[in-house]
């Protein structure tokens, strides 16, 4: 269950309307980092967690938060495309607000579809991807998946902090960079909870090391022309994982056979000159099951 308070959890007042700047802005609200796809994301991972108790609480509070996050940017977008298109800037384009509109940077579809409002998408108008959103079910991989999320959304909160000089707009940014902030280092404690815990290791998934071909797990294949990929941490010594130990391997061979595929389908139209065979097990469009085991044995391959 979710209530809904009619406040904002910051405010979100621009000085004055700018419907080029609110086009920027919806990058935060429905790009790939916005603030649409860390709430769903967080929801989802919530939802999903099977383990009743602080991680779960854990995330379930910061996902609704992110819900608030929406809301402000979507009124501040609203606010900012106040009076558009008939401002001073598409006035100055042309006298057309229509044209004037996109010549000024505005989207024409905040106008269109939204009736001078915020959309779900992006900066391109590209709408919003449930695609996303990352939740696996392993607290290790999604809360690592958190904290990138969290460092993209800042680093492009900055870049808008930098695109405008209205003190109402800044204000709001200050407080969305300081909540990725705090988000980044809480999702960053969360994993070394998991590990505290004993509940995940350092690679995701854990408790595999006796399956993989563990000369792979420790060797940097150095296949660049650049000559110093070696000098870093990753090059030598005790992997994070405590598990393995980090080498360089110098003058990597390829270890399997060509790269040949099989014959193709006849009806898939493949150019195809006959040098690998006929192919193998039925064609396109061909019944399987039963009734395919009974065909096929009533009319063999000729």
């Amino acid at each position: 269950m979710f209530t809904h308070t009619q406040r904002l959890q910051f405010e979100a007042k621009p000085e004055k309307p700018d419907p080029a700047y609110a086009r920027k802005l919806q990058e935060l609200v429905g790009g790939a980092y916005g603030e649409m796809s860390v709430m769903m994301q967080y929801l989802f991972q919530g939802w999903n967690c099977r383990m009743p108790g602080k991680y779960k609480d854990l995330i379930m509070d910061i996902a609704t938060e992110e819900i608030g996050h929406v809301e402000m940017l979507a009124t501040m977008v609203a606010r900012l495309l106040e009076g558009a298109p008939a401002t001073a800037t598409t006035k100055m384009a042309t006298s057309d607000p229509a044209v004037g509109a996109v010549l000024g940077g505005m989207d024409p579809q905040q106008a269109i579809v939204a009736g001078g409002a915020a959309l779900p998408a992006d900066s391109n108008g590209y709408p919003w991807n449930g695609r996303y959103a990352i939740a696996s079910g392993n607290l290790l991989a999604d809360f690592y998946a958190n904290v990138a999320a969290e460092a993209q959304s800042r680093l492009q909160t900055a870049r808008l902090y930098n695109m405008t000089d209205d003190p109402g707009v800044k204000d709001m940014l200050k407080f969305n960079l300081a909540r990725d902030t705090v988000h980044q280092n809480q999702w960053l404690a969360a994993i070394e909870q998991l590990r505290e815990d004993g509940l995940e290791g350092v690679v995701v998934p854990g408790g595999l090391e006796d399956e993989e071909h563990r000369r792979h797990a420790q060797e940097l294949w150095h296949l660049s022309d650049g000559t110093e990929s070696g000098a870093g941490l990753w090059a030598s010594g005790p992997a994070p994982d405590g598990e393995h130990e980090l080498t360089v391997l110098t003058s990597p061979q390829p270890l399997g056979d060509k790269a040949t595929v099989p014959p193709p389908d006849p009806k898939l139209y493949a150019t195809y000159d006959g040098s690998r065979g006929k192919p193998k097990g039925p064609v396109l469009g061909t019944e399987t099951g039963v009734k395919g085991k009974i065909k096929d044995a009533l009319t063999p391959d000729e």
